[in-house]
């Protein structure tokens, strides 16, 4: 078995202009002074990382690394959620998902496509360079604007959308078997791959790829009112990276899974800072560690009530706490008696 690294932290909701979070040397720093061992980038932050630079260049990603690696730190993923929301995109939301791509591309849905599956095209060769196996994103979405079937779908219409979704992705995925990465796909509402239903739909339509591989988040789970750790009996083989992230899911007489389009703090879902919400994090660990997960555990704090650095501060000690040091022996190796064959044969009557 494995023991899972960690604990890290995703950096994108902690980004900012103001120091130490407007540079990655600053915000590696602040990580390390809370306890985080790895850091998970976010590309598109060019405050951070060039991604297109760190493509083209091992000087770069030597530097990169360098930066991490002084705070004592190492890099656990490069994330391009941004970017894979845009590789597929229904035209409902072109305006409201502009600005994840470049200014000059607003108003023009091909090249803003084109110029997102070239960002993953780089964000394979990065990854690589960096020494990397394992890599975040999301998936976009044609079909989403038609997960609730009312009004009654055309025949064949979810089969289309997947098609043209695993056409989209399929030279991606080369590129990142080219690479030796894992695409870890953030299973997510809003985004064609959202259950663990979809996901399979999504390998029929990329011939079962190799690299088309989960990022496992149970606070999406658990707001789907999904059972978050038996899909890790199903899937776990798929398992290649994980946000740990807490939410609660509290429904009443007005208001359940569709949150009535209320705000955040409102909703019957609702993501939670780690520890105050209802995600069974013990039996989580436990099965990372029963399924030799070879990733790291990585923090994403998204709250509606608490402070981000507060969130941060905790959530450090709260996934060092759950990482489970694997044994390396069984517990009632003391009263073995070694491997006999002649002795088994005797104890099943077979002589």
């Amino acid at each position: 078995m494995k023991t899972i690294k960690g604990p890290a932290i995703f950096l994108a909701q902690f980004a900012g202009d103001d120091a130490p979070f407007n540079t990655l040397g600053g915000m590696a720093d602040w990580a390390s002074e809370l306890g985080f061992v790895g850091v998970q980038i976010p590309s598109w932050d060019g405050r951070l990382f060039d991604l297109k630079k760190a493509a083209e260049s091992h000087d770069y990603c030597d530097e990169v690394l360098g930066v991490v690696r002084t705070a004592g730190l190492e890099v656990t993923e490069l994330s391009t959620h941004l970017q894979g929301q845009l590789v597929a995109c229904h035209p409902v939301y072109e305006e409201l998902f502009a600005d994840f791509g470049p200014a000059e591309l607003k108003g023009d849905a091909k090249a803003r496509q084109a110029w997102a599956v070239d960002q993953l095209m780089c964000a394979a060769k990065a990854s690589q360079r960096m020494g990397l196996t394992a890599h975040a994103t999301f998936s976009g979405a044609l079909a989403w604007p038609f997960f609730y079937p009312w009004p009654q779908r055309p025949a064949g219409l979810v089969e289309d959308a997947f098609a043209e979704l695993g056409r989209r992705w399929l030279p991606i995925l080369n590129a990142f078997e080219d690479a030796g990465v894992d695409a870890c796909y953030e299973l997510h509402p809003g985004e064609d791959l959202h259950d663990g239903v979809t996901f399979e739909r999504f390998l029929d339509a990329v011939g079962g790829h190799k690299r088309a591989n989960i990022l496992y988040d149970p606070s999406h789970m658990i707001l789907q009112q999904l059972d978050y750790l038996e899909f890790l009996d199903i899937y776990h083989e798929r398992v290649r990276a994980f946000h740990v992230k807490d939410a609660e899911y509290r429904p009443s007489g007005r208001s359940g899974v569709y949150g009535g389009y209320q705000s955040w703090i409102d909703r019957a879902g609702r993501f939670r800072s780690l520890g105050d919400g209802q995600i069974d994090f013990n039996a989580i660990f436990s099965k990372m560690a029963q399924y030799d997960f070879p990733g790291w555990a990585v923090l994403e704090w998204e709250c509606c009530l608490k402070h981000p650095e507060d969130g941060a501060a905790e959530g450090a000690k709260f996934i060092k706490e759950k990482i489970i040091r694997v044994t390396e022996k069984a517990f009632d190796d003391f009263a073995g008696g070694g491997a006999d064959e002649a002795k088994n044969k005797r104890v099943l009557g077979l002589e």
